[in-house]
C-alpha cells in the first residue's frame, strides 16, 4: 500500500493546494485522484495569480468575458469558478460517496473584506450561488470580522472554509462562529447538515523563527507543536455535551484542516508536516510538491495522540527561547491577510493588463 492510500486508510482526508487549468486540461488532477487518493482541492489568491501570470491557458477565456462586459474582480471570479466547477465535478463521486463529507473544492471571498463582516457574508453568498456547486466551499478568513460573516454564513447555509488560522485561540473562535450559526439553524428548524473545515497554517510558524537562536531539537518544531495542541482542543470540543447534541441531532462536526503543509527550510523532511500531523478525521491540503515528495517517500509512523503528546513541553521549551506564541500568532495572521491582499492586487492588476494585451478596450 503506497504512502498517500495509508494516510486515507488512518481516516485523514488528503486534499491538493493547488489549482490551474493545465491541470484539468492534462488530466493531471484526475490522476492525482486515482494514484494518490486526493479527495479534495484548496485554491487562493496567491494560487490564481500565480497560475494566471505563468500561463497562456486562461487567454481565450479572459478576452471572452471582458468582451462581455466583465472586468476586474467579476471576471476574475467567473474565471476561477471555471476552474472549480470542472474540479469539483471529479470529487462529485467522493462528495456523493461520502455523504458531503469529502470531495470539497475552496474559493475565497476577495480578501479586502477581511475587517468587514456584513460584506464578506454578502460576498460568500453571491459565490455560493454563483458556483452552482454543492461541493464548494467558500473560504473567509478568521479574522474578527470573519468570524462574525462566517457564523451568519453557516446559519444562512452557506459551506464554509475558515482560512487564515495560525493558533488553539483562532481555531476555537471559528469552531465556536460554527456552532452559533449551527445552533441558530436548530433553533430554526433548519437543515443542520452545513459543512465546514478550519485551516491552521503550519509552516508559516517554522519559517517566523528561523532566524532565532533556538536549540537544534526545536528547529522545524513549532508548527507542528502548534499544529498537535490544536488536535487536542479539536478532539475535546468533539467529545464536549455541546457538540454531542448537535451530532445527535443530525450536525456534522467543522473539521480541522492542516494547511500551508509545505516545508520552507530546503534541509527539512519534504514530508515533515505531512508525517507528523497525521489523524483521524482531519485534512492535509498540500502543493504539488509536497504531495509527489510525500507519494514517493513519505513514511506514516502514527497518528497524533488524542491529548496532543508532548505538545506543551515543546511549547514551553520555545517560550524559554522567548518566542512569545501568542503575540506571533496574532502577526503571522495579519501578515497572512495582508499577503493575500497584496496576491490579490497584483491578480486584479494582472487581469486589467491581460485583458489590454489581448485587444479587449
Amino acid at each position: 500500500m503506497n504512502s498517500t492510500r495509508q494516510l486515507h486508510e488512518l481516516g485523514q482526508s488528503l486534499w491538493l493546494d493547488n489549482i490551474t487549468r493545465d491541470i484539468l486540461d492534462k488530466g493531471t488532477l484526475q490522476r492525482y485522484i486515482t494514484d494518490y487518493s486526493v479527495t479534495g482541492l484548496t485554491s487562493n489568491p496567491t494560487i490564481f495569480d500565480e497560475a494566471i501570470g505563468k500561463s497562456g491557458a486562461y487567454d481565450a477565456g479572459i478576452r471572452a468575458k471582458a468582451r462581455a462586459g466583465l472586468q476586474g474582480e467579476a471576471l476574475f471570479i467567473e474565471l476561477a469558478l471555471e476552474d472549480l466547477r470542472r474540479a469539483a465535478d471529479l470529487f462529485l463521486p467522493t462528495f456523493r460517496a461520502t455523504d458531503r463529507r469529502d470531495g470539497w473544492v475552496s474559493m475565497e471571498v476577495s480578501p479586502l473584506l477581511a475587517d468587514d463582516a456584513p460584506r464578506t457574508l454578502a460576498a460568500a453568498k453571491a459565490i455560493h450561488v454563483q458556483a452552482e456547486r454543492a461541493n464548494l466551499f467558500v473560504k473567509i478568513p478568521g479574522t474578527t470580522a470573519g468570524i462574525a460573516a462566517i457564523e451568519e454564513a453557516i446559519f444562512a447555509g452557506v459551506p464554509i472554509n475558515v482560512t487564515l488560522l495560525f493558533s488553539r485561540d483562532q481555531v476555537l473562535a471559528a469552531a465556536e462562529a460554527y456552532l452559533r450559526g449551527i445552533e441558530r439553524r436548530r433553533a430554526a428548524g433548519l437543515d443542520l447538515t452545513v459543512a465546514s473545515v478550519a485551516s491552521l497554517f503550519v509552516s508559516r510558524w517554522d519559517r517566523a523563527v528561523s532566524g532565532a537562536a533556538l536549540p537544534e531539537p526545536l528547529r522545524n518544531r513549532l508548527g507542528l507543536a502548534i499544529g498537535q495542541r490544536c488536535y487536542a482542543a479539536y478532539r475535546n470540543l468533539l467529545n464536549s455535551k455541546r457538540w454531542r447534541d448537535l451530532a445527535g441531532a443530525g450536525a456534522r462536526p467543522q473539521r480541522l484542516l492542516w494547511a500551508s503543509t509545505g516545508t520552507k527550510d530546503p534541509k527539512a523532511n519534504p514530508s515533515l508536516y505531512v508525517e507528523g500531523l497525521a489523524a483521524p478525521d482531519t485534512i492535509n491540503t498540500m502543493p504539488e510538491k509536497t504531495l509527489l515528495a510525500f507519494a514517493s517517500q513519505g513514511r506514516i509512523g502514527g497518528a497524533i495522540p488524542e491529548d496532543g503528546g508532548d505538545c506543551e513541553a515543546v511549547l514551553r521549551a520555545y517560550a524559554e527561547a522567548r518566542i512569545d506564541i501568542d503575540a506571533l500568532a496574532h502577526t503571522l495572521q495579519k501578515e497572512g491577510a495582508e499577503s493575500f491582499v497584496k496576491s490579490w492586487q497584483e491578480l486584479m492588476e494582472l487581469i486589467n493588463v491581460k485583458s489590454t494585451a489581448l485587444g479587449v478596450s
